[in-house]
């Protein structure tokens, strides 16, 4: 559907001994792609979250095809997979400065009334933000 690029570079703090990416590190990054796609749709996650909305992670699946080291600059694409309802999809790719893809994603969100704590609609201002995108 809707797809947003960053950019950044591995620090040294987020590599093993190998001078890899610690795998762990991955769900920051695409939590990077998630926030700065809301952002660039007009849409603040801690807006958001003030509003009474959380997005919790409730599945993350990641393949890991080729490490990230140590100082590569890394494009990170983020794509949203459906319309939101109760839950959002987002697919990320990651791919080296040699336009080589290093990993895979694909992640799914909830939105949480802040609350109650139980699962809410996406909000109705982010789906009109989407259809104004899409059309």
């Amino acid at each position: 559907m809707i797809s947003d690029e960053i950019e950044f570079r591995v620090r040294y703090g987020e590599t093993d001994q190998m001078s890899f990416v610690y795998h762990g590190n991955y769900a920051q990054y695409f939590e990077m792609g998630r926030v700065e796609w809301l952002r660039k749709l007009g849409i603040s996650y801690k807006k958001m979250e003030e509003s009474g909305i959380m997005l919790p992670v409730i599945s993350l699946d990641t393949n890991y095809i080729k490490p990230a080291k140590y100082d590569d600059l890394l494009t990170l694409k983020t794509t949203l997979t459906n319309k939101p309802l109760v839950k959002i999809k987002f697919e990320f790719e990651i791919y080296n400065e040699n336009k080589e893809l290093l990993t895979t994603a694909k992640v799914t969100l909830a939105f949480i009334n802040s609350i109650t704590k139980k699962p809410t609609r996406a909000p109705e201002y982010l789906l009109k933000k989407l259809a104004e995108v899409t059309i």
